[in-house]
């Protein structure tokens, strides 16, 4: 069995952190950064790790996290789409 599958039947989901931050030197412009992992909802503790190790260790000041998360494990869904626009 797959290790992500057996994470996941674990009680961890897809975790996505939107990280928007800026550096001291350039505090009017703000960049983001995405991080992807399992982690465990809804205290989330790899992602906390990973926040705490971003403000221990890099200059860079958060200025906002987003958190969102897969739900439960579940088949893949394909929807097929007819037509998609055209171009003119």
């Amino acid at each position: 069995m797959n290790t992500e599958f057996r994470e996941q039947l674990a009680g961890r989901r897809l975790t996505t952190a939107e990280i928007t931050y800026y550096m001291p030197d350039h505090p009017a412009l703000l960049q983001e950064f995405l991080w992807q992992t399992l982690d465990e909802a809804p205290e989330f503790p790899r992602v906390r790790r990973f926040l705490e190790f971003w403000r221990r260790e890099i200059d860079a000041v958060i200025h906002s996290v987003r958190v969102s998360y897969v739900g439960v494990v579940a088949p893949a869904r394909v929807r097929t789409v007819r037509e998609l626009g055209r171009l003119q």
